[in-house]
């Protein structure tokens, strides 16, 4: 698996973008601002579209120094040799697909609210875990809420890194980072940002400030 500080950051998801240059252009921007993760998500079924984007971002991530991770497809994972996997809840049975990666490819689960699934996940040979939606998320508004707790228990309990998704933006990111997640999933207030670059930067920059100087959210 890689290495656990690795696994910390702005972990950057692809929007759904049928213009390939677009969404390369976009990608790009991310991690010349800093993200230090990339997941490539796509639920077209258009095979070749999927290889030559996964190609095309995994080069990317290589110049930059960042992990590379498909979502839901583990042979896309393979033929690419991805660093990495992420599966949903009900897209693929972690086990098998931890046995099927390389050694060293990061496997990643969706646990959504519950430490029981990142329980389940981790003891399946899950490197890291993803909660959410934090906060109403415009990409999957039916999902549970997910406790900010979830964060330290996991941390205490599992001791695996741990991410947070779901209507992240930089106005409401501090109480999560401070609750404890690792890392950050973010597509719409990434992706839609006027400068997809500076809004990396300030992403990751949460992160490489001491927490007492982290900007404190607005009280009402």
């Amino acid at each position: 698996m890689a290495e656990p500080s690795r696994l910390a950051g702005l972990y950057a998801i692809t929007p759904e973008d049928p213009d390939e240059a677009r969404l390369l252009g976009a990608a790009k921007s991310a991690l010349i601002g800093g993200a230090r993760l990339l997941q490539y998500r796509d639920k077209t079924t258009d095979t070749g579209r999927r290889l030559r984007l996964a190609q095309a971002l995994g080069a990317l991530c290589q110049q930059f120094g960042a992990l590379f991770i498909i979502n839901d497809d583990l042979q896309l994972a393979l033929r690419v040799g991805a660093d990495g996997l992420h599966l949903g809840g009900d897209d693929g049975d972690l086990a098998a697909a931890r046995l099927a990666l390389p050694v060293g490819t990061v496997l990643g689960a969706s646990c959504y609210a519950s430490l029981g699934r990142a329980r389940t996940a981790v003891a399946a040979g899950a490197d890291y875990v993803a909660f959410g939606a934090v906060y109403p998320s415009p990409t999957k508004p039916q999902a549970q809420p997910a406790p900010l707790d979830l964060f330290s228990r996991c941390r205490a309990e599992l001791g695996v890194p741990a991410c947070a998704i779901g209507g992240i933006t930089l106005a409401n990111a501090v109480p999560v980072i401070a609750a404890g997640a690792d890392m950050l999933a973010v597509i719409n207030d990434l992706f839609a940002a006027p400068d997809i670059s500076a809004q990396a930067h300030a992403y990751q920059q949460l992160f490489e400030e001491k927490p007492d100087e982290l900007p404190q959210p607005a009280t009402v």
